[in-house]
């Protein structure tokens, strides 16, 4: 029978390449020629097997009539990675499974930073949150973990971007129909050897493992019974959950069923994990059977493809090497004869890129908070990576270049079947990694150097002192903060080289930095000069701002230039503390609240005043009123009312919301990736810093304001409730990335527009806002833009003071305010013909000097053939000086050699060096030539090899210069004349 090509009718095998040439035989069952009404042969007819080949060749295929999929064949060691998934698909479509497209690596889930499973998006549905639209689903998920980004490379299967084949039951079918397909799909639809297949459950479930033993037919030596860590899957501390039972394959069943070890990665790969959702874990821990089971299962596509290509590890599938060799070609090395080390390396180049263009693609940006994190540590890991495998610059001959987009181009080719979207993003993609290696490289070399002086001095310690080398936690920080290295990247290179890093002091200087960066000036000093603490005895303040802005309160302390007072009178500054207070106390980005204390001595007259100008929070939850006595005296333990200045808080209210409301139309305009990174809510405006990769364009930021000023206009109610975090979080609550929070935590939501952790003040209606108006945007760090606005009263004021402009410049031009922009530009066009004319001018005055300075010239060489000009022409500007040279070269015949300068303003040096073909041809070329001449001027320039120009700090170093220009031009063309 071998030779014998046997195409089954319903048996799904991958499409084959039009020029593909090939034939390899498998195994398949030959006891009966009767296929299930499913087209698959029954797990009964698995009996005798015999060897049959399934060959393909470009004549039998043509590539103008290609079969259709059900009659393809192919062999198991050249299927392709893109077939298996589409295998996979039509398998379970064909059993009634809906074929749903991959979700974003960016989840709708706000518990999950990226998309780790296949089942994610289905979480709503297993969790019981929204009802099911269909009882089958299937699906190839694109999935990131970076747990195990150390492991990517070292092992044969680790992964930082991956794709999970699965199928879904929403409360269809169970756990016998799930075991019988998986084993299917597994031994005829990808004619794995079953003797090769072994199975593992929970060891509880004793029904799981009576199916793979009798339905199926696996020998219960082959069927390991498991723990709850390996075999019982939950979604949480509560909630769905179930056994779960995995297929391995085995690489060596030669070594027998004696102590196997599923485990062990040498022998043994699990490629399909079949979970059974059919529990209820309630808050004692017990199990209670659920009303609707479902099935949540995934297959690596990865590793099916290892097994199937017949390759030592997934990397070398053609889902990954191709990426790798990309990489090699590159560094100049052969990945097949690397040592270990260096396939490692490519590995990791491999792996990182795959997950880099796809994060990207869906619109995750370099950042240094939340997903954007993850990306740029992963972009800075590849760089690094690179740079060890010898890549310099794109690898091609532009050391200035960068590599990551060549690399990412065969990514991207690579991409069709995964994400057809990625192609047309595919220069955005490209973009960004240029942008952010070229970033990261002005840095990395620092970084590096400074690295590695912090490695060898930990090491050089340890060996003195007899101990384990450890780099500070501080000298890590320095790496992060200045340097840009990812505190991993530099854990990574100290393991390398032995040494283990202070987790603990790195934490401390992060944690140092968070509070600096928050409120540097806004410290308040709570110490006396003994030491001893002020508010030993004061205990926290009870905030009642939220719900009125007056209460009476007791002065617990007072301080008055860092020192403790018991009664402070008119005139000083001070700062008090009480029991309870109406005033907001700077946090959130939201300023303190201003206002007056006044202590009341009868009859509604005040017998001292205290003007509050500030509140600060400290210790904790200590509210620290910055204030003068206007009047009167104050003592400890004195009553006040404390009143906050009504207006100036309805302003704070304002702009708090709208920086709520201008986070959610940013998430809606330019993508849900970008995030918060700072905001200031202040009386007079508002500022706002995210996370972005470029300015926005004018109708992005049009389309921001149309957007927050249409839900001003809708007039939403605010729902401010308190809550537990988790739960805050599960409801889709934002929160600020680095921030930490309490179980207990405020949600303030605009419903249908922003729902955000806050403690701030905020409006009870969105039309209260009144209005909104953007003022400007920028770029303040890299990968960070600020937006400031204003809005409420300030909008107003703003408008307003706009106009007030505007009728002025009316009045000055004479013109109504619709005439203003074509006056302007009138006016913009006389100055520009003005300044061209005055050019015009002073150019025909330097050509008029040239012509006075021609007479100069003089004869250099044996010959006396090549003809010299150096002269300085005072103060004609650098255009004039070059029209002046450019009128000598025309004038003077060839060979010649022209060199002017000039001062024309104060510190101010001009240069140019025009040299005709004949001395060009010599070898003198002008750029190369002026650029010498002008460092003596404290400069520099260049040009063509016949003109070039430069310029100077130091006119008074001209003439010396010149002179210079001069000899070198003498004794060069006395040179080449001989």
């Amino acid at each position: 029978m071998e030779g014998l090509a046997v195409p089954f009718p319903n048996l799904l095998l991958p499409k084959v390449a039009a020029d593909a040439s090939t034939c390899t035989s498998i195994s398949i069952s030959t006891s009966t020629s009767t296929l299930t009404p499913t087209g698959f042969l029954s797990l009964k007819q698995l009996g005798r097997r015999r060897r049959f080949a399934f060959c393909t060749s470009s004549q039998s295929q043509p590539q103008s009539q290609p079969q259709h999929p059900a009659e393809q064949v192919i062999t198991t060691g050249n299927v392709s990675g893109d077939s298996i998934r589409q295998r996979f698909l039509s398998f379970y479509a064909s059993r009634g499974h809906k074929v749903l497209p991959s979700a974003s690596l960016v989840p709708d889930d706000p518990t999950v930073l990226l998309t780790i499973a296949g089942m994610l998006q289905f979480k709503p549905i297993f969790l019981g949150n929204v009802p099911r639209e269909l009882p089958r689903a299937t699906t190839s998920q694109r999935c990131i973990r970076t747990n195990d980004i150390n492991n990517v490379g070292q092992t044969s299967r680790h992964h930082t971007f991956f794709e999970m084949l699965g199928n879904f039951s929403f409360g269809d079918y169970f756990k016998k129909q799930a075991i019988q397909w998986a084993w299917e799909l597994s031994t005829i639809e990808f004619a794995l050897p079953p003797e090769r297949l072994w199975i593992s459950v929970y060891k509880d479930d004793h029904e799981a493992f009576q199916l793979w033993s009798q339905q199926i037919g696996v020998p219960a030596e082959r069927i390991k019974s498991l723990g709850e860590d390996d075999n019982f899957w939950t979604s949480g501390a509560t909630g769905p959950c179930g056994p779960c039972s995995e297929i391995y394959y085995d690489f060596h069943p030669e070594r027998g069923y004696t102590d196997a070890d599923l485990g062990d990665d040498t022998r043994f790969i699990e490629f399909y994990n079949l979970v059974f959702m059919q529990y209820n874990k309630k808050d004692d821990g017990s199990l209670e059977p659920l009303k609707q089971k479902n099935i949540d299962t995934g297959l690596g596509l990865e590793r099916m493809a290892r097994i199937l290509q017949k390759v030592p590890n997934n990397y070398e599938t053609d889902l990954i090497l191709p990426i790798i060799e990309k990489a090699s070609e590159l560094a100049n090395v052969s990945y097949g004869i690397s040592d270990d080390l260096t396939k490692r390396y490519l590995k990791i180049v491999g792996d990182h890129m795959r997950a880099i263009v796809f994060l990207v693609s869906d619109g995750v940006v370099p950042s240094n908070v939340g997903r954007g994190y993850v990306v740029r540590r992963l972009i800075r890991r590849v760089v690094r990576t690179g740079r060890l495998l010898g890549i310099k610059g794109d690898g091609r001959g532009d050391l200035d270049g960068a590599f990551l987009p060549i690399i990412a181009e065969k990514v991207v080719e690579l991409s069709t079947h995964i994400d057809a979207d990625v192609k047309n993003r595919a220069p955005r993609i490209l973009e960004e990694l240029k942008r952010e290696e070229l970033r990261f490289v002005q840095t990395l070399e620092r970084g590096e150097k400074l690295l590695e002086e912090k490695l060898a001095d930990a090491i050089s310690r340890a060996e003195r002192n007899g101990t384990v080398p450890c780099l500070a936690g501080e000298d890590v920080f320095i790496l992060y903060d200045t340097y840009g290295f990812p505190m991993e990247i530099t854990k990574e290179v100290g393991e390398e080289r032995g040494v283990s890093i202070d987790m603990n002091g790195f934490d401390i200087e992060m944690e140092k930095q968070r509070r600096q960066s928050q409120a540097a000036h806004n410290t308040v000093k709570l110490a006396i000069g003994s030491g001893a603490n002020i508010v030993d005895n004061v205990p926290d303040t009870e905030f009642v701002g939220y719900d009125s802005l007056y209460c009476n309160a007791i002065v617990a302390s007072l301080v008055v230039n860092g020192d403790p007072a018991v009664q402070v009178s008119e005139g000083s500054n001070v700062e008090v503390l009480l029991n309870k207070t109406p005033f907001y106390a700077e946090s959130g980005g939201q300023i303190g609240d201003h206002g007056f204390l006044y202590i009341s001595e009868g009859k509604n007259q005040p017998r001292a005043v205290v003007e509050i100008i500030d509140v600060q929070k400290s210790f904790g939850n200590i509210f620290v009123h910055k204030g003068t006595v206007q009047k009167g005296v104050v003592d400890v333990g004195i009553q006040v009312e404390a009143t906050v200045n009504v207006k100036l808080r309805q302003r704070a209210k304002v702009h708090h919301t709208a920086t709520h409301l201008l986070q959610a139309a940013l998430k809606e305009v330019i993508g849900q990736e970008t995030s918060q990174a700072g905001s200031l809510v202040a009386f007079d405006r508002l500022r706002f810093d995210f996370n972005f990769h470029r300015p926005l364009l004018d109708n992005e930021l049009a389309k921001i304001e149309m957007l927050i000023n249409g839900w001003i206009e809708d007039a939403i109610l605010l729902q401010t409730k308190v809550m537990p975090l988790s739960d805050a979080k599960k409801a889709g609550a934002i929160a600020m990335f680095g921030e930490k929070y309490g179980e207990e935590v405020r949600v303030v939501e605009v419903p249908g527009v922003s729902m955000e952790l806050c403690g701030g003040t905020h409006v009870s209606n969105t039309s209260e806002i009144r209005g909104f108006k953007i003022i400007s945007e920028q770029g303040i760090a890299s990968g960070v833009r600020r937006i400031e606005a204003v809005a409420g009263e300030a909008f107003i004021e703003y408008v307003n003071a706009r106009d007030s402009y505007l009728k002025q410049l009316c009045s000055t031009l004479k013109v109504k305010p619709e005439e203003v922009t074509a006056r302007v530009e009138n006016l913009l066009e006389e100055l520009r013909v003005a300044r061209n004319e005055n050019l015009a001018v002073r150019a025909k005055a330097a050509v008029y000097k040239a012509s006075v300075i021609a007479s100069k010239m003089f004869l250099v060489g044996n010959s006396k053939q090549y003809r010299v000009l150096v002269e300085c022409l005072d103060d004609v500007d650098a255009e004039s000086l070059k029209s002046a040279a450019e009128y000598l070269m025309e004038t003077l015949a060839d060979p010649a050699a022209i060199v002017l300068g000039s001062c024309p303003g104060e510190g101010k040096v001009s240069l140019v060096a025009a040299f005709t073909p004949g001395v060009v041809d010599q070898g003198i070329q002008a750029g190369k030539f002026i650029g010498q001449i002008a460092k003596l001027c404290g400069g520099g320039g260049g040009g063509r090899p016949n003109f070039a120009q430069a310029g100077g700090r130091k006119p008074e170093n001209l003439a010396g210069a010149l002179e210079k220009a001069k000899s070198e031009l003498i004794a060069n063309l006395c040179e080449k004349g001989n």
